[in-house]
């Protein structure tokens, strides 16, 4: 009898789905203190929470039979998942039970966007009758702009299309084949700023995608824009959207989520042409119903040993193989981490050679962390379960090749990554006793450790050019630990390989740019 704590309140449905089955105990209590937490998930072998418990680690690590801890929503943040993953437990969330709810909630905000029917609502109930002051725009014949074309923003743009919009989306992961399918125009980003009558974005929150939408996308933006943010506060940079609206540049805007929630009395909210709603966006029954449901079968799956396909951690392998392929581990997930970060445009195709012995081993799982590398530069939701699946949506192939002879080396382990640009390869090994190396970037010969901040450069062989470049970062305080010169003629076309000491600054990439002998400057975080 498997035993799941229930400790914050879901659907009865999902909650259903456990109480029906005879193999399962479900013991339900949503107001337990923390030392009653401790207690309770001592005896249990899965935990079901949503946003209001905090698994920590110390709740982990009292989990002595825990096999699963199941998050209904999204969001992970409330669990910890390293100290998850060292124990072997599987962590499982519900990522698709909410896309409707929150595409329909995104769609609705921009109706009321466009023909003010809050600002109209509350002025009518304060008992005025004032039409000449809430005329609206029509979403007809409009342009839209979806920043992300995920699940929420593919069914954003179903909805669009209804309403005879024009769709610009920009996914850095949007082909020319899945555009035309879905039936959108694929944009560059600074394309559906500048093109588009209103713009809603759909990423997630990462570094890259932190304040996406600031003062210079605002400066590229048509007059009279509108925007919706119903993803992840902090996308669009609140300060920036608040003087672009008082400016006159930007119409309205509505939001959705902030950066911090609650918002409290946010300086936006002055402002007539801003609407909001307290983070509604999976706030529908169906919605809470689909996502306690969903985790309620991925739990039950996994306290069965059957697949499951929503672990946003590393799923368990034979130890046999994961004996084999643990040192590899990591040089796989850093070399899709660097191919992708070398490449620019929309990604098409990810080819994986196995050269040497790794030719003869079972190397799904290395491809599967391979992948997860190379999508998590865009992604933060992607994991080692749902790389291929989340690759497969965004119609990313993904290759493996197999080469008994591996160039001089006992292993050799090749990521090639192909866009709507080029083709970028680089190739790593395992040294004895000096761990993962990269050893090739396309066609150049290095011998590069594949950790911390480094910077890319192509660059024409020229006497002075090193000096130049290390004097540019020394202007800006910043500190090289390693470099790496390669080259296949003299004078010719060449690379330099940095490993500096911190991230490097927008600032010097362009100073470095100003450089007669370079080409291009790519820094590269691993």
């Amino acid at each position: 009898m498997y035993r799941v704590l229930i400790t914050d309140p879901l659907s009865d449905q999902g909650i259903e789905k456990l109480t029906q089955a005879p193999d399962v105990e479900v013991i339900l209590n949503t107001s337990l203190s923390k030392e009653e937490l401790l207690e309770e998930i001592s005896q249990a072998d899965a935990l079901l929470v949503r946003s209001q418990t905090k698994v920590t680690a110390e709740v982990i690590q009292a989990g002595k039979n825990l096999k699963a801890i199941g998050r209904a929503g999204v969001g992970v943040d409330n669990i910890d998942i390293p100290a998850a993953t060292s124990r072997g437990i599987i962590v499982v969330n519900a990522p698709d039970g909410n896309t409707i709810s929150t595409a329909e909630h995104t769609f609705a905000m921009m109706i009321s966007l466009a023909r003010n029917i809050p600002q109209g609502y509350r002025s009518t109930v304060q008992g005025k009758w004032d039409r000449k002051s809430y005329v609206g725009v029509e979403l007809n014949k409009k342009t839209l702009g979806i920043i992300g074309l995920g699940r929420i923003g593919t069914e954003l743009s179903k909805r669009a299309r209804v309403f005879n919009m024009n769709v610009l989306a920009y996914d850095p992961y949007l082909t020319e084949e899945r555009a035309h399918k879905i039936g959108v125009t694929k944009a560059t980003l600074d394309e559906a700023i500048a093109q588009s009558d209103f713009i809603t974005v759909h990423t997630p929150l990462t570094k890259e995608t932190h304040h996406l939408i600031s003062t210079e996308a605002f400066n590229q933006m048509k007059p009279g824009v509108r925007l919706i943010n119903c993803a992840r506060g902090g996308i669009i940079d609140e300060a920036a959207l608040l003087q672009a609206i008082q400016d006159g540049k930007v119409a309205g805007a509505a939001l959705d989520v902030f950066e911090t929630e609650p918002p409290g009395e946010h300086p936006l909210f002055s402002l007539p042409q801003v609407i909001a709603t307290p983070h509604l966006g999976a706030s529908t029954r169906e919605a809470q119903e689909n996502v306690a449901i969903d985790v309620s079968e991925e739990i039950l799956h996994i306290l069965r040993d059957q697949p499951f396909k929503n672990a946003v951690n590393l799923p368990s392998i034979p130890a046999e193989l994961q004996e084999k392929l643990r040192p590899y581990q990591i040089l796989a997930e850093k070399l899709g981490l660097f191919a992708i970060q070398t490449a620019d445009g929309a990604l098409d195709e990810v080819t994986i050679t196995y050269s040497g012995e790794l030719a003869d081993w079972d190397t799904a799982p290395l491809t599967r962390i391979t992948l997860k590398g190379a999508l998590s530069h865009y992604l933060s939701d992607v994991n080692y379960i749902n790389a291929p699946h989340l690759a497969k949506e965004r119609g990313v192939r993904v290759t493996e090749q197999k080469i008994s002879k591996a160039q001089g080396f006992t292993n050799l382990f090749t990521v090639t990554v192909k866009t709507n640009t080029g083709e970028h390869q680089v190739a790593g090994t395992l040294l004895n006793g000096l761990g993962p190396r990269i050893l090739k970037i396309d066609q150049y010969s290095v011998d590069i450790l594949p950790t911390g901040h480094q910077l890319l450069i192509h660059h024409h062989d020229r006497p002075g050019a090193i000096g130049r470049v290390g004097t540019i970062l020394g202007n800006h305080d910043v500190n090289i630990a390693t470099m790496q010169v390669g080259r296949k003629d003299i004078g010719g076309q060449a690379i330099m390989m940095l490993t500096v000491d911190k991230a490097v600054p927008e600032e010097l990439l362009k100073d470095l740019e100003k450089l007669d002998e370079i080409q291009s400057v790519t820094a590269i975080d691993l």
